[in-house]
């Protein structure tokens, strides 16, 4: 069965936030040899669950088993979920953008034996707020690690760091994502503020592209390789097995005067909703697009940023943008008025590029870009410029 929202895993690094997702779901979405290496999240990780309540149990016996935990008896399904883990390291900022783009809600990851907040924790607040995601839950996670009085304080701190933010009112659940302690508590928020959104099956299909795969193992026989996988979220519309896809931007190709981008025409060859086939894909949830392509054009997430629609639907693409833009108030470091000719990285739905800017006109920068993108106008963009050595998260807009 289909999840039918997408719930992201946000917050600082090493808050937990991994943990908790398998806590949820049962698996560990870090599974990339440098992630396993450095004990961190890098790339988007996603995991599909389902939540359940026992009725004789009721109110608060949730769950994720058939099975209800306490009375041993059958509980009846509420929904299935996709949740995903995004990289909380500041390095990773534009990877947890991109991630935030086909968000539904957030479980925003606060540690309790630290103070709060971490930068990773401010930043990832004022992305969710950039993006226009108000179903948020805050969980205070590893009060296994703190005595009660410095939970309590850690509380307080957290209520006061998210005053006349998006996640003001938001509900705070203490647990412990290792020991699995009050997760029953925490579905239950979930259930409550999280809730499904209204979708247009209806409307021409349209799909970010999160993640981009290689399927084949080393080895594996020429007669037995199987075609490149995309990963992503429906916005709207339905897909179906055997529909013609087009891939927008594409590939470039490169003759001996120039550099042309060229969309993808492909057939979807199989589709995958979690781990289970399915023949019709609906909006909601994280799905798996099986094609015919060469996997080499979609190992290593290369088509990660693409947009994908039925041929002629979709936006045209850009190599040029204009955008009008909002700088934020930063602490810990100057924010100042945006110059020409400075390069900035612009996150579009699942997009992310490097623009430089070529002319400033107002509270308007238009950018010219190093790798052309598909967006539709109004979308909303997250602007990170250079500060120092590193990419930070300076300001937002929307596409003219």
């Amino acid at each position: 069965m289909q999840a039918e929202v997408n719930i992201g895993m946000v917050g600082h690094v090493d808050h937990g936030k991994t943990s908790l997702t398998k806590a949820l779901t049962g698996k560990w979405t870090d599974t990339h040899s440098e992630e396993l290496k450095r004990g961190i999240t890098i790339k988007i990780g996603y995991a599909d669950t389902a939540f359940y309540r026992c009725e004789k149990c009721s109110p608060d016996a949730y769950g994720i088993s058939e099975k209800c935990e306490k009375c041993k008896g059958p509980a009846t399904l509420l929904r299935n979920v996709s949740f995903l883990d995004a990289p909380g390291h500041e390095t990773l900022m534009t990877t947890t953008i991109a991630a935030s783009s086909i968000l539904d809600g957030a479980l925003l990851v606060i540690a309790a034996n630290e103070k709060c907040p971490q930068p990773q924790s401010l930043e990832h607040l004022m992305v969710l707020d950039i993006l226009g995601i108000k179903n948020i839950v805050v969980v205070q996670n590893k009060i296994d690690l703190v005595p009660a009085e410095k939970a309590v304080e850690n509380y307080k701190q957290i209520k006061e760091f998210l005053k006349g933010s998006v996640a003001e009112n938001a509900p705070i659940i203490p647990i412990s994502a290792n020991y699995k302690s009050n997760i029953d508590i925490l579905i239950k928020a979930i259930e409550e503020h999280i809730k499904t959104p209204k979708r247009d099956a209806s409307a021409a299909p349209k799909m970010y592209i999160a993640r981009s795969f290689d399927i084949n193992k080393p080895g594996t026989a020429i007669a037995k390789l199987a075609g490149g996988v995309l990963g992503g979220s429906l916005m709207q519309g339905e897909l179906s097995v055997g529909d013609s896809l087009e891939i927008r931007p594409g590939i470039s190709k490169k003759s001996k005067d120039k550099e042309t981008i060229e969309p993808i025409i492909v057939k979807i060859s199989a589709l995958a909703a979690g781990s289970s086939a399915a023949k019709t894909a609906k909006p909601g949830g994280l799905i798996g697009i099986g094609t015919h392509l060469d996997p080499a054009l979609t190992k290593s997430d290369s088509l990660t940023g693409n947009l994908v629609g039925k041929p002629g639907t979709l936006p045209p693409v850009l190599s040029e943008i204009s955008l009008e833009y909002t700088l934020l108030k930063r602490e810990g470091f100057d924010n100042p008025a945006l110059k020409m000719g400075e390069p900035l990285v612009v996150s579009v739905g699942t997009a992310t590029t490097i623009g430089v800017i070529v002319k400033l006109k107002g509270s308007s920068v238009f950018l010219k870009l190093k790798r052309a993108i598909c967006a539709e106008k109004k979308s909303r963009v997250a602007i990170c410029r250079r500060m120092g050595q590193r990419w930070r998260l300076a300001g937002f807009g929307k596409l003219n």
